[in-house]
């Protein structure tokens, strides 16, 4: 039943609006009076409200305008509250199209209804603007306003603390260099305590095959070592 009358406004509203843009020969006239403006306005709003409570806005997603329309006017009332009535329509009537605003009312706030027909009368437009106080219009500049300092002076704080953190990278820099200049001097010490070793084990080796050789001789009775070489020595 609501799907159908629904319908049924629509239709009546479209006949409305091809009447309004009916075009008449020789002298260049307004597309429709004032009185048929308001006619527009007000039974275009109340389908709009009838379709948006009915929730059939997706049957309507195939036409653009209307849809758009039906869209707007639901947002709207997340701060106009519950439509009450149409408190004044006002139109601006040209020769090529008609803009019709419908200030209709609400429980918290009123809203703006713009309507614009076509000399074809087609409607091209359909958006709903909520009219707030000149107090929530400042409250609401003043949080933007806000909301924009405080980001920006966020940013450049961050970059400040970017830009004073540019002197300790010579310090970290210094101190990976100062461990690979210490790892390297270690193994270069390490190096050098290994070579030494080997010189202070192969002197110790030559004493040692002197001393033996000098021995066996002593023992055969040899004036000189000079007969005698010592090829390997086994510690115990």
């Amino acid at each position: 039943m609501k799907k159908s009358l629904a319908i049924i406004g629509m239709l009546a509203c479209m006949f409305g609006l091809v009447a309004c843009g009916s075009e008449s020969t020789g002298v260049e006239k307004p597309l429709c009076t004032p009185e048929e403006a308001a006619s527009i306005g007000i039974q275009t709003v109340d389908n709009i409200d009838f379709i948006v409570r009915s929730d059939m806005i997706e049957q309507y997603a195939s036409e653009e305008v209307s849809y758009n329309g039906l869209v707007s006017w639901k947002n709207a009332l997340e701060d106009m509250g519950e439509f009450t009535e149409v408190k004044d329509v006002q139109s601006d009537i040209g020769s090529d199209q008609v803009v019709i605003d419908v200030t209709a009312g609400g429980t918290l706030r009123d809203a703006i209804v713009e309507i614009i027909v076509n000399k074809d009368g087609a409607a091209t437009s359909i958006s709903t603007t909520v009219q707030y106080s000149v107090g929530e219009m400042m409250s609401k500049a003043g949080l933007n306003t806000l909301i924009g300092m405080g980001t920006v002076f966020c940013v450049l704080i961050l970059i400040c603390l970017i830009i004073s953190c540019f002197k300790l990278i010579p310090k970290v820099q210094g101190m990976f260099s100062g461990k690979d200049k210490k790892a390297e001097k270690t193994v270069a010490e390490t190096a050098v305590d290994n070579t030494i070793a080997q010189i202070i084990k192969k002197e110790d080796d030559q004493e040692l095959i002197a001393v033996i050789a000098a021995a066996i001789a002593a023992s055969e009775g040899a004036a000189s070592t000079d007969g005698y070489v010592v090829r390997s020595i086994r510690r115990r």
